[in-house]
């Protein structure tokens, strides 16, 4: 890429590629190349390890746009708090009770969402350990690549630079114009994290679980609404709901 080129502002993009805890600045740079090969250009780093760095700059071999838009985050809520849909990509099943997709199938989910306007992130987890569960429970969907068992795992830029080919394979095949599959988009990530705490915070409240583990539980119902989808007026009347069982559960324990 010319220097001419790198100038040009990019066009409106609601796709984000947001890497977590990198460790090698060589694999920001390189993920920036990759993603700009494929027209992409939002690069949203959560915690690295080292940046700036000028490893970075070398690696990019031009891809001046993507850098010169990059942003960081403290923490992957941060990161995609105005999602309305977040795809963390791992090699590894930690447990975790989410969909697990392989790039084409997910892509085939995020291309709607984009055309509709929707914010949609893909999340990359460190190079040696991944996506920890807590970033994974930010989630709705899990993304594996199917690699061979006994060689599973790809470098980051590779597994970058996969996504965004699919993701440019799948813009390209459709038009532009599809007509939305829902009257309003769906909550983002950090209005579900809102709900999560509330609903969760009412189950204690009315002892939903009896001195038992929560977490299973709690696992089962993110996995439930993440895959409803709702959209914020939805999630209003929800919260409404879970105030009237709280103020409810607050006058039984006045009564008794």
């Amino acid at each position: 890429m010319n220097q001419s080129t790198a100038s040009i502002p990019p066009t409106p993009q609601t796709i984000r590629f947001v890497m977590a805890r990198t460790s090698h600045p060589g694999n920001i740079g390189s993920a920036a190349r990759a993603i700009r090969t494929m027209g992409f250009w939002r690069m949203v780093l959560v915690a690295p390890h080292h940046y700036p760095d000028p490893l970075i700059t070398a690696m990019a071999a031009g891809a001046d746009d993507v850098l010169a838009n990059l942003a960081v985050a403290g923490s992957v809520p941060d990161a995609v708090a105005d999602c309305t849909r977040v795809y963390g990509l791992s090699a590894r099943r930690r447990g975790v009770n989410l969909p697990e997709l392989d790039p084409r199938a997910a892509v085939g989910e995020i291309a709607p969402l984009l055309r509709q306007g929707n914010e949609v992130a893909l999340l990359f987890g460190n190079e040696r350990s991944g996506l920890d569960n807590e970033e994974l429970s930010v989630c709705q969907a899990m993304i594996r690549i199917p690699s061979v068992e006994e060689f599973s795992s790809l470098n980051l830029a590779q597994a970058v630079q996969l996504m965004a080919w699919e993701l440019r394979m799948a813009m390209l095949g459709t038009p532009a114009d599809a007509p939305p599959d829902h009257d309003a988009p769906p909550a983002t990530a950090d209005e579900m994290e809102r709900f999560f705490d509330h609903l969760f915070e009412t189950l204690h409240a009315i002892d939903f679980h009896k001195g038992r583990s929560a977490k299973t539980i709690e696992q089962r119902l993110r996995r439930l609404f993440h895959r409803a989808m709702p959209d914020s007026r939805e999630l209003r009347i929800l919260h409404g709901v879970l105030a009237d069982a709280e103020r409810m559960a607050s006058l039984a324990k006045e009564r008794s």
